[in-house]
């Protein structure tokens, strides 16, 4: 599977939401609800998990994502990831608790700049 880097760098293609969605597998979103249901300690439904990636343009996106100030800005901005803005690393990045795994990919796209 191709990568598919979120604006916070992320690989929105190892995401379990995103693997579930893409293959249509409604037992494996009800799963990934479960889960996440334990992990942030309130109740996440299977349809609130479908996601298409954050950056992909699509309305189809995790409610976790839809509510992403990182994501909001980045879209705000026009930019393709936060590795394309002017103001990378900035306070609202750093405090996206997802920029943790993503800052490597992040860090290597701005590189190549």
């Amino acid at each position: 599977m191709e990568e598919l880097i979120a604006y916070c760098g992320i690989d929105c293609s190892v995401c379990p939401a995103y693997i579930a969605t893409r293959k249509v597998d409604v037992t494996e979103l009800e799963k990934v609800a479960q889960e996440w249901t334990k992990i942030f300690g309130k109740e996440i439904t299977p349809e609130s998990v479908a996601c298409d990636g954050c950056a992909t343009g699509s309305e189809r996106v995790s409610g976790y994502c839809q509510a992403c100030e990182v994501r909001t800005c980045a879209i705000g901005r026009g930019v393709v990831t936060c590795a394309h803005c002017d103001e990378y690393v900035c306070d609202t990045l750093e405090a996206c608790p997802a920029f943790k795994a993503g800052r490597e990919t992040l860090d290597k796209i701005r590189e190549g700049l």
